[in-house]
């Protein structure tokens, strides 16, 4: 498991590392400068990212926010102290566990695995829900071109059906290539 650990003060970093230190079969980089820090990740292409920010003013805060929104990785964020704005933002970024006051090398394992663990489950979340989307966009458009079909021969719904079923397996394709195909070509002899 390759582990980014971004701290600008290295005795902070250095507890980071003492928390990992027992873990099998990892590769740890320190990363000690904000500049050019996106591209570092990137780079490196770690597969958890952990933050230690110590007490952040705000604008270096939503810099880590940029940073976290970008790179889809599991994210954990340690910070001195914060408040629900921070909180809510950090969410919104994509930070996977937001550590207020809890920077001890005995914690860092769990918050680790806690991190690796929420971002699948959030990752399985959105799959789930792109997939949901891309069924309801699909539905819709079948049940477009059963309409069409409904009003330019005059059949029944179950009818419309039918037939774009039979031509979707006549023509080896699926019934929504064959429902797209319907409602684009409604839309260019000037359907709606």
């Amino acid at each position: 498991m390759r582990i980014a650990i971004v701290d600008e003060s290295a005795s902070r970093a250095s507890i980071i590392e003492e928390g990992l230190a027992q873990l099998p079969d990892i590769e740890l980089f320190v990363l000690t400068e904000r500049r050019g820090l996106l591209a570092r990740i990137e780079e490196i292409a770690p597969d958890v990212v952990l933050i230690d920010l110590g007490n952040p003013s705000r604008d270096v805060l939503e810099e880590y926010f940029t940073v976290s929104r970008v790179v889809a990785r599991p994210i954990a964020m340690f910070v001195d102290e914060s408040d629900e704005e921070a909180i809510g933002a950090s969410i919104d970024a994509g930070v996977s566990v937001y550590v207020v006051d809890g920077l001890a090398s005995n914690r860092i394992r769990s918050v680790l695995d806690l991190a690796v663990r929420r971002f699948n489950a959030f990752a399985r979340l959105q799959s789930d829900l792109a997939e949901a989307k891309g069924k309801l966009a699909e539905r819709e458009t079948v049940d477009k071109a059963k309409r069409i079909l409904m009003q330019s021969k005059g059949v029944t719904e179950p009818e419309a059906y039918a037939e774009l079923r039979r031509k979707a397996m006549s023509s080896s394709r699926r019934i929504v290539d064959i429902a797209e195909a319907v409602v684009t070509a409604h839309e260019l002899m000037g359907g709606e």
